[in-house]
């Protein structure tokens, strides 16, 4: 069973969004080498879920059996996506909301609110669209209950001199260690965040996040298989045995082409699909030579169709607005100075050529595959940081 929507996890680092995800999923998503020896998310890490729910106690949960061992219904099936929270690793934050549906937003109860990200990381969503919010706070076994009230006040307050003061997002508290309260989180995922409307006829976009080679050290060449991407379909379908373009491609001899690539299997986890739809994460098995697949490589790169696939391009127009930070004054974006940029979930440099009212004209350091009217978020280098500057469209 294929996953019907993808679920973000934001908010400020270590507020306990890879523990969260633990908690519903039973999946550790800090798997790298420098993520276990730090202690923080700094890849986007992925794990599936499902929703249960038990006509006897009618409850929710992750769970799939009870405490009065009965077979609880299979009701929802979700993609978790867990943003790594620190200030340096924004970027790659922002790239996960490209293929994020909702997001459940974590507090700490045990810090004061907001702190530096939960503000960047809720200017995201907004500037993005996301109105599908759930705010988690975290940590409540920490605190005492007058503190965790106290926390509870500053997080209505913060919501409230933001874009979603109308919305009336819901406020879960939950100890995530202790899975104390994990079951009326999913009774409220469940309840708030439905399945979006999808286009499986339309043109196929495939946004990759994960690359990797599967191969053992050692292994023959006759028994080397191909290099597996990892990423969400957008709108369009995909079918194993299928021939897709790979886009921007490979740069040789200074010009970059598109890849013509075969599917050779498609997973939902442990799940085998023969096609996969929009919604939730899945990975591809295909042709490619795994050597250019390994460490993410390909990274940020887009899947279309053969004859439909996206423009590739070493220059863009933006149509930008620059936020309101707290923490900086008149910034503003100036000719010549390099961003960085992040269109789907990709991330690159770029440098302005050209401004004019609100629009930039970016010359980008290697190519990129977009369509018109994709948004794009831009960084600009304050101080010794890139920050979150400026959001836009591409024209």
């Amino acid at each position: 069973m294929q996953a019907e929507i993808n679920i973000g996890l934001f908010g400020h680092v270590d507020h306990g969004k890879t523990t969260l995800t633990k908690a519903m999923s039973g999946k550790w998503t800090d798997t790298h080498s420098e993520e276990v020896k730090r202690g923080i998310s700094i890849r986007l890490g992925y794990a599936d879920a499902s929703i249960y729910y038990c006509e006897n106690t009618k409850k929710y949960s992750f769970e799939k059996e009870c405490s009065d061992k009965c077979v609880p219904k299979e009701v929802k099936r979700i993609s978790f996506i867990d943003a790594p929270g620190h200030e340096t690793l924004m970027t790659t934050a922002i790239s996960a909301s490209s293929i994020i549906d909702c997001a459940l937003f974590l507090i700490s109860a045990n810090e004061s609110c907001p702190q530096p990200q939960t503000y960047e990381h809720f200017m995201v969503l907004e500037s993005l669209g996301i109105e599908n919010i759930i705010i988690v706070q975290t940590k409540i076994d920490l605190v005492s209950k007058e503190k965790a009230l106290e926390n509870y006040a500053q997080i209505k307050e913060f919501v409230a001199k933001t874009s979603y003061k109308d919305k009336d997002l819901p406020i879960i508290p939950v100890c995530a260690y202790h899975r104390v309260n994990i079951g009326e989180l999913a009774k409220k995922i469940y309840e708030k965040f439905k399945t979006p409307k999808r286009n499986p006829d339309a043109a196929l976009r495939v946004y990759i996040s994960r690359s990797f080679d599967i191969n053992k050290p050692g292994t023959k060449i006759t028994g080397l298989k191909g290099g597996v991407l990892g990423g969400s379909i957008v709108c369009g379908k995909i079918k194993d045995g299928q021939e897709v373009m790979l886009c921007p491609g490979i740069t040789r001899n200074g010009k970059t082409k598109p890849i013509l690539v075969k599917i050779n299997g498609l997973r939902a986890e442990s799940n085998i699909l023969k096609e996969a739809h929009p919604g939730g994460l899945i990975a591809m098995g295909t042709s490619l030579d795994p050597s250019i697949t390994k460490s993410d490589a390909l990274n940020g790169t887009v899947l279309g169709e053969k004859d439909n696939h996206p423009e590739i391009t070493e220059e863009i127009s933006v149509s930008y607005k620059m936020f309101k930070r707290k923490d900086t004054e008149n910034i503003s974006l100036l000719e010549r100075e390099p961003v960085v940029l992040s269109v789907y979930t990709s991330t690159g440099v770029g440098m302005i050529t050209k401004l004019k009212k609100g629009n930039a004209r970016i010359k980008l350091k290697k190519p990129l595959a977009i369509d018109p009217k994709s948004k794009v978020a831009i960084s600009k280098r304050i101080g010794q940081k890139w920050r979150l500057v400026a959001i836009g469209e591409i024209i």
